[in-house]
C-alpha cells in the first residue's frame, strides 16, 4: 500500500487526516508545527498526540526526506547538493549564501523540456515532474544538511516550473501558509522561460509568489534560436503577459533575467532594445554573465562588456542587478553535478 505523504500536505488535508483518525482538529495544529516549523521526518518524534492518531499516522502515512548522493561547497559557501528520490531519479538544489541569509533554489522537475540551448539540464531532456512532496523534501534536506534556516526560495533549479503547474502552485501554497512552512510570499520567486498561458493562471490563482521572466534576447530571431518556446509566444505577446500580470497584481514588480551569452545578445543595440522593451515597465532586471560548463557553445562575456551594457540599462532609469555567480568554483551551473556524478558512475562500472 501506498502511504500518505505527510510533508506534501496542505493544512486542510492534514485536518482531513485528522478527521478520518477520530481526533480533534486541534492535533493538525501540532502535525503543522511539527512537520514544517521543526522539519521533524519521525512521526513517533511528534510530541502529544493521541494515540489513536499515532496508530493512524503509522499504519497510512510517512515522511520523506531524500538521500543526498553528491555534494559540492564552494569557496564562496554556496553548496550543491544531489538529491535522490524514491523511484530512484536525482535532482539538485542549490544552497546560496549572501548577507547573513540563505536562499535555497529548488528544482521542480527532473530535467527540462524547455530546450534552452544555454541550459545544461535542457540538454538530458524531461523525466518527469516532481511532486510538491519532493518539492518540499528539497527544503527539509536544505535545512539539515545546512543546519541553518533557509529564508528565501527560489524556483530557479532543474524544469520549467509552469510546466507543472499544479504540484508548484501546491508546493508555494505549502510554503507560503502561515499554517504551513511560513514564509513571506515576498520571498518565494518563480522563474519562467515564458509559457503565457501559465503565467495568466498565475493571475487568476493569485498565487502567492515573485514572478521571474526568463528575457535573455532582444528579438525574435535570437531568442527563438536560444529559447524554442519563442516560437510560441514571442517577445511582443510575452511582455505584454507580463505587464498584464503587473496590473492584474497591483503594479507587483517583477523580475527580469538576462543570461549575457557573448556576442549573441551582449551588444549595445541589445541593450538599447532591452531599454525599449522594458520602458515603462515596473521591474528589476537581473544580469547573469553565462556560467559556462564543458561542451557549451556560448562563452562568458568580458566583464567590461557587462559593466557597459548594465550602464546603458541604468542611465534610462532601470533598476539593474548583475548577479555574480555563485559556486564558480564547483559544478555550478545547473544540471552540471548530476551530470559529472553520472559520468564517474559511468567510468567505475566500466
Amino acid at each position: 500500500m501506498n502511504k500518505i505523504i505527510l510533508n506534501g500536505l496542505t493544512y486542510e488535508q492534514l485536518l482531513e487526516l485528522c478527521r478520518q483518525a477520530g481526533v480533534k482538529a486541534v492535533h493538525a495544529e501540532r502535525l503543522v508545527a511539527s512537520i514544517y516549523r521543526r522539519y521533524n521526518t519521525d512521526i513517533a518524534a511528534i510530541a502529544d498526540l493521541p494515540s489513536a492518531l499515532r496508530r493512524y499516522l503509522t499504519d497510512k502515512a510517512c515522511m520523506f526526506e531524500p538521500d543526498c548522493t553528491a555534494s559540492q561547497q564552494a569557496e564562496d559557501g554556496t553548496r550543491k547538493l544531489l538529491l535522490k528520490m524514491t523511484d530512484g531519479r536525482e535532482v539538485e538544489t542549490v544552497l546560496i549564501q549572501a548577507a547573513g541569509r540563505l536562499t535555497q533554489c529548488i528544482s521542480t522537475q527532473v530535467g527540462c523540456a524547455a530546450g534552452c540551448s544555454f541550459c545544461l539540464t535542457a540538454t538530458a531532456g524531461l523525466s518527469r515532474n516532481l511532486s510538491a512532496a519532493e518539492m518540499v523534501s528539497e527544503v527539509f534536506a536544505g535545512q539539515r544538511i545546512s543546519g541553518r534556516k533557509v529564508r528565501n526560495l527560489v524556483l530557479m533549479g532543474m524544469g520549467e516550473p509552469l510546466h507543472n503547474y499544479d504540484e508548484v502552485v501546491r508546493f508555494v501554497r505549502i510554503a507560503t501558509d502561515p499554517r504551513g512552512m511560513a514564509f513571506s510570499p515576498n520571498r518565494v520567486t518563480l522563474s519562467t522561460s515564458g509559457l503565457v498561458p501559465a503565467i495568466y493562471r498565475m493571475i487568476e490563482d493569485e498565487l502567492p509568489c515573485n514572478l521571474a521572466v526568463s528575457l535573455n534576447a532582444t528579438t525574435d530571431a535570437v531568442r527563438s534560436r536560444i529559447m524554442p518556446i519563442n516560437r510560441k509566444y514571442p517577445i511582443a505577446v510575452l511582455m505584454q503577459t507580463v505587464r498584464d500580470y503587473i496590473t492584474a497584481r497591483g503594479n507587483k514588480r517583477v523580475l527580469i533575467e538576462y543570461v549575457m551569452l557573448a556576442g549573441v545578445n551582449d551588444s549595445l543595440d541589445d541593450a538599447a532594445r532591452l531599454c525599449e522593451l522594458l520602458d515603462g515597465l515596473d521591474c528589476t532586471i537581473n544580469l547573469l554573465p553565462f556560467n559556462p560548463f564543458d561542451a557549451a557553445e556560448f562563452k562568458r562575456p568580458d566583464d567590461a562588456v557587462v559593466s557597459v551594457f548594465r550602464a546603458m540599462l541604468a542611465e534610462v532609469g532601470n533598476v539593474v542587478v548583475v548577479r555574480e555567480s555563485k559556486g564558480r568554483d564547483i559544478s555550478a551551473a545547473c544540471g552540471q553535478l548530476k551530470t559529472e556524478t553520472a559520468a564517474r558512475r559511468r567510468q567505475s562500472a566500466a
